[in-house]
């Protein structure tokens, strides 16, 4: 039975015209495959060799190909994509993926050719710095022409830090050209508010004007303060007042000192005196204590305008401002007024009230009757 279906299907596989045929006068081309069909199955029909049967139908495929304009070569021999990631739908994110990595593995091999890789800890520590910020999300969406979601954008920088870092060692070991290649391929990845946004937390350098003058800003709580401070001038003897002749002539035991130069500093506050204003001792110690510090007691006037808050707030920013104008005029004692916290604002505020407490976090007396 099985051998019987399979010659069956054999049968019925072959196609027709092979079995049935006639002859037929020449027609011309445009209608030569309706005649075909038509005379297929005409009476008194006739088996036909293989031979022509395989001609009939090459013709009949010919004459299909040029009715429909189907070019047989472009069939045959389709165009190939750009890019090897066409099929992924983010052909460029991911080109411009593989072209980073590409990057970064010659860089990492020049190199190491170049004994710079791997480099011991304490090499790293003392590379050149080198800040950069990177392009936005939605900025890098246009450049890769894909939405750049949380993990793509992640990707994409941890490939550029690791190329900053080569960058680091070119620049810090002085090789010029390799430094140069590897920031034209950064420079496209920067943004442009790159200057501006490493500029956020640099604090500008006070200018003193033709007085010797310093005018500074500081703040605490809901006070601010705006300070002027000046040196003071020196106190002028008079000529041979303090001469004495033992010391002179070198009779004198004693070891011979150098003289002290007494100066007389004013510390005014709105106009007043600082213990007018200020009644309280721990107020006034708060506005000192940055002079007592870099020790500069009593080298500069003082004036100050303060406006504001209550006696805590006022005291702390009128020492704000103290210390900023200090470090204008001797830089060299910036780093001991940063450890001491004095050139920042204190950032501490008061709690605001809540409902139904009597200030912040207190609580009223509960009473049971």
């Amino acid at each position: 039975m099985n051998i019987l279906r399979s010659q069956a299907f054999s049968v019925l596989r072959r196609p027709l015209c092979r079995r049935l045929a006639t002859t037929r006068p020449f027609v011309p081309p445009v209608q030569a495959q309706l005649v075909f069909h038509d005379t297929l199955f005409a009476p008194g029909a006739k088996e036909l060799d293989d031979n022509t049967v395989d001609a009939l139908e090459a013709e009949t495929n010919e004459r299909e190909f040029e009715d429909d304009d189907f070019d047989a070569n472009n069939f045959q021999d389709k165009a190939h994509p750009d890019s090897p990631n066409f099929y992924t739908g983010r052909s460029s994110y991911y080109d411009n993926i593989v072209e980073l990595q590409n990057a970064i593995s010659r860089t990492r091999g020049t190199l190491q050719r170049l004994h710079l890789l791997p480099l011991p800890e304490f090499a790293w520590k003392c590379l050149k710095p080198m800040p950069t910020v990177w392009k936005t999300p939605e900025e890098m969406t246009t450049d890769f022409e894909t939405a750049m979601t949380i993990s793509r954008y992640r990707k994409v920088t941890a490939l550029l830090n690791e190329l900053n870092e080569y960058l680091r060692i070119a620049t810090t070991a002085g090789y010029a050209d390799v430094a140069d290649r590897i920031g034209s391929i950064i420079s496209i990845f920067e943004s442009g508010k790159k200057e501006a946004f490493l500029a956020r937390g640099v604090r500008k350098p006070v200018q003193l004007d033709q007085y010797g003058r310093s005018y500074t800003f500081g703040k605490r709580k809901t006070s601010a303060a705006r300070v002027w401070m000046i040196p003071v001038k020196p106190l002028s003897h008079e000529s041979g007042s303090d001469v004495n002749v033992e010391e002179a002539f070198g009779l004198s035991d004693k070891p011979r000192r150098p003289p002290v130069n007494v100066t007389v500093s004013t510390i005014l506050i709105n106009n007043l005196p600082i213990a007018e204003y200020f009644p309280q001792p721990v107020d006034r110690e708060r506005i000192v204590r940055p002079l007592k510090i870099a020790g500069v007691l009593g080298k500069y006037n003082v004036f100050t305008i303060v406006r504001g808050g209550g006696t805590t707030g006022q005291s702390g920013a009128v020492a704000h401002g103290i210390a900023k104008g200090i470090f204008a005029h001797e830089p060299e004692t910036g780093a001991i007024l940063k450890r001491a916290k004095l050139l920042r604002r204190d950032p501490r505020m008061v709690e605001r009230k809540k409902t139904g407490l009597a200030k912040a976090r207190k609580r009223y007396t509960w009473v049971k009757r």
